[in-house]
């Protein structure tokens, strides 16, 4: 009976290894105060959970057990418990609604890494997919052409991408960061970024998602003539970074010149004022996009 019980009991260890968890993470102070009204929520100090969290982390990966770590939001988590009926004060709930956002929220896989780390990478997972939504939504509302009939978001998106495709298919060798703004409401800024790594035969390493992101956010400007821009930092082991730029222009990117690429980095934004220009940098006009230039004629 004592050798079952102990096979029994080794047997759920190892099972235990293979269950992935998910942790709701609270990233600030202020989500953390609201959660405290629960009465089932029973952490009183925000850096005090953040350690016992990490603690945690480190403990089920020297299990081997695999973590991912999802942003929990206190208002969101609120109404998904309105709309379900379900009571909010109760640690089962915020299990459910955490298993929720597994499936369909912002997440980082643990790794290893500290929560200093971890942190900013959640946000910006989250940043990313609100983005992501935003833009999508905002792409399938234009409707179609009444020229053409053709779906305006959609044929948005394919130029987007295929400007995007050229924007890297003619830059020079080196690792690429790229970055893309587009102003909608008067206080909104939309903005992207894409990391282009390449692998040693020169294939560039690509994240779809941040692409997915970048994308969507070009052509919402190309799709409704916003004022907008993208700029491409291109980084090199020898020799100094190259940094390109492009604003948007009617139904495509415009290039600027060299000087213009230097006046939009050595400008303060809210000031005016001059900022001394980084050292080992070139300011350069962008290389030709060649056939991507479109023809005269209907371009919604």
């Amino acid at each position: 009976m004592a050798h079952t019980d102990q096979t029994d009991h080794t047997m759920r260890r190892v099972l235990r290894r293979e269950i992935a968890g998910t942790i709701g993470l609270l990233t600030d102070e202020h989500d953390f105060r609201a959660m405290r009204r629960y009465r089932s929520f029973t952490f009183h100090d925000h850096a005090a959970y953040l350690r016992q969290v990490e603690a945690l982390l480190r403990t089920r990966a020297a299990q081997g057990t695999h973590t991912t770590i999802a942003l929990f939001d206190p208002e969101e988590y609120a109404a998904f418990c309105t709309a379900a009926g379900l009571d909010a004060d109760a640690p089962a709930t915020r299990a459910r609604f955490t298993a929720e956002l597994a499936a369909h929220g912002p997440t980082v896989p643990y790794e290893g890494q500290s929560l200093a780390d971890l942190l900013p990478a959640l946000v910006d997972e989250a940043v990313r997919q609100a983005t992501w939504e935003y833009t999508s939504t905002l792409l399938a509302t234009l409707g179609s052409c009444a020229t053409c009939g053709e779906d305006l978001g959609r044929a948005a998106f394919t130029r987007a991408h295929r400007l995007l495709h050229r924007v890297l298919e003619t830059a020079p060798p080196g690792s690429r960061h790229l970055v893309c703004s587009v102003k909608g409401h008067p206080a909104e800024t939309l903005l992207a970024v894409l990391l282009v790594e390449e692998e040693s035969d020169g294939t560039p390493q690509i994240d779809e998602a941040e692409a997915l992101e970048f994308t969507s956010v070009l052509a919402l400007g190309l799709a409704t003539h916003s004022p907008g821009g993208l700029v491409m930092r291109i980084s090199r082991p020898n020799g100094p970074d190259r940094i390109h730029g492009w604003r948007l222009r009617g139904y495509g990117l415009e290039p600027l010149t060299a000087a213009e690429v230097f006046d939009a980095y050595c400008t303060d934004v809210e000031s005016g004022d001059l900022i001394s220009p980084e050292s080992n940098v070139d300011y350069c006009a962008p290389p030709d996009l060649g056939d991507d230039r479109l023809p005269p004629g209907h371009h919604h």
